[in-house]
């Protein structure tokens, strides 16, 4: 079936000599593409530059059933990033945020609020200069799309639960948060990006929190796996203080 839809790529995987395999967020859902021949192509229709990680487009493709690999007729740049290539801290967030992404996401079923919620949040990314917690805001944003929000009816509480997503007075049997890491857990509810000058966080509860989050992903996505960019983040933003 022929469809117009937009589309955020993910991942790029070489199959062969010059195919590409590429898995793209779609309006649809998640898609994945083979584009043969496309590596050393010099075709002007389809080049190999659109699919980088986390970028932007407006695709022509053909969709088949679940279990087979799709095509894409035409394609071009929905949004074109100004920053993001040339700035080294977007880039690793945005390298980050691609595996990420085609890690918790798997349904091929159509969620436009996901769609939109990823997409307007890399164009803030490219648009806006303070961008140190960024990932951290939309990690925690993300959850509601996702389906394990934290329940926030009792945030005063001492504890949070890990596993039940919730605040809790009496210390849970499983994995938790408390003292500072529940504080700095707390913080991200209800906040959006344009927040993120307030926050006085250095690279040291960055980190702490970030570590929070991947584990809090673990926890409720089977199967998750903790990208490998982690490690590169992080070298990134020790370095702001």
């Amino acid at each position: 079936m022929l469809v117009k839809t937009k589309g955020i790529v993910l991942t790029s995987l070489k199959y062969g000599d010059a195919d590409l395999i590429v898995k793209c967020l779609t309006e649809e859902g998640i898609r994945s593409y083979m584009l043969k021949r496309i590596i050393g192509s010099k075709s002007k229709k389809i080049k190999l530059a659109y699919f980088q990680p986390l970028s932007l487009l407006e695709l022509s493709a053909n969709h088949n059933q679940k279990g087979r690999l799709n095509s894409i007729r035409e394609v071009r740049s929905s949004y074109l990033y100004q920053t993001v290539p040339t700035d080294i801290r977007k880039q690793s967030i945005a390298l980050f945020l691609a595996e990420v992404l085609a890690s918790a996401i798997r349904e091929e079923e159509s969620d436009p609020s996901l769609f939109e919620y990823v997409e307007a949040s890399l164009i803030w990314l490219d648009t806006h200069e303070q961008v140190a917690n960024f990932h951290l805001i939309f990690l925690f944003r993300l959850t509601r799309f996702l389906g394990f929000y934290p329940d926030t009816k009792f945030s005063v509480c001492s504890y949070f639960d890990l596993t039940e997503g919730s605040f809790s007075k009496n210390r849970p049997l499983g994995p938790f948060l408390d003292n500072e890491k529940l504080a700095l857990f707390r913080t991200l509810i209800g906040i959006n990006f344009d927040d993120v000058v307030n926050l006085g966080w250095n690279s040291e509860k960055r980190q702490a929190l970030l570590e929070v989050l991947i584990n809090y992903y673990e926890l409720h996505l089977p199967g998750f796996k903790k990208p490998r960019s982690l490690n590169v983040l992080k070298d990134v933003f020790n370095e702001i203080s």
